[in-house]
């Protein structure tokens, strides 16, 4: 699948991936601001932003058009980082690719099962997803007016801006979504899911620093899952973003930024 990109800045290749319900816009500011070292690669993952829809939503399709991404736009090796969503599809794509990769941050969220049936995260999940399908929105007259339609059915404030972001005018001036909410919905369990399957195996990863960060005040990479991330990726750091919760790119840019930069020194 051919994805919609936006590039910043020169120096090494670096390519970063939002999470669910985001798109390339989401890490703008930040590739501006490192784009001095890196050149940021920044893609709408499928069924968001600008890049294509399909039935089809899973990590191995994911890491696919990641792959098919910098064999077109990337000569030679590259840094890669995720968060969320994205940051499932960079740990995938480290263990079936290691060798394109000089570097790897993975950005709250654990590449295992980051749900039980009908758990917190998997209602939440279904509910937002829910709320976009059945709120009519193109008959909206203004941002404004959906921007209230969402704030009254969703009680987070950066989940409604998020969403927010996916809104797209119509050439008759009206509104509609640029994420692919019916797949999303349908394949909600396989986006919660853990990246490894238990008819797969693979080798743990080395030679290039592995950085996973923590949002203080999110529970998406839980300490229970180190041990076994280890077992992946033994030489992985760990570093806790203060002040943070999931979008700790949004709550502490700072030090995630110092993050990225650590990358061209370890």
């Amino acid at each position: 699948m051919k994805l919609f990109y936006r590039r910043y800045g020169d120096g090494p290749p670096l390519i970063i991936l939002h999470g669910l319900y985001g798109s390339s816009d989401n890490w703008v500011t930040i590739a501006k601001t490192i784009g001095k070292h890196f050149t940021v690669y920044l893609p709408d993952q499928r069924n968001h932003g600008q890049s294509p829809h399909s039935d089809v939503h899973d990590y191995e399709s994911m890491s696919d058009d990641l792959y098919e991404f910098s064999m077109e736009n990337i000569p030679g090796k590259f840094f890669l980082a995720g968060h969320s969503m994205g940051g499932k599809t960079a740990a995938l794509f480290a263990l079936r690719w290691p060798e394109l990769l000089n570097g790897l941050i993975i950005a709250d969220i654990s590449p295992f099962e980051t749900k039980a049936s009908n758990s917190e995260e998997y209602n939440q999940h279904l509910s937002i997803l829910k709320i976009v399908e059945e709120i009519d929105i193109s008959k909206a007259s203004s941002r404004a007016e959906i921007k209230k339609l969402l704030a009254d059915r969703i009680s987070s404030g950066k989940i409604s801006a998020l969403m927010l972001k996916n809104l797209r005018r119509n050439y008759d001036g009206g509104f509609s979504w640029k994420i692919n909410n019916a797949s999303l919905f349908k394949n909600v369990s396989k986006i919660l899911d853990s990246v490894i399957s238990q008819e797969r195996s693979f080798e743990p990863v080395t030679g290039f620093p592995v950085i996973f960060l923590k949002g203080e005040n999110s529970r998406y990479l839980p300490s229970g899952d180190i041990t076994k991330i280890l077992n992946l990726f033994p030489a992985a750091e760990f570093r806790v973003i203060k002040n943070a919760g999931h979008w700790l790119h949004v709550d502490n840019p700072e030090e995630v930024i110092e993050a990225f930069l650590s990358l061209l020194s370890i």
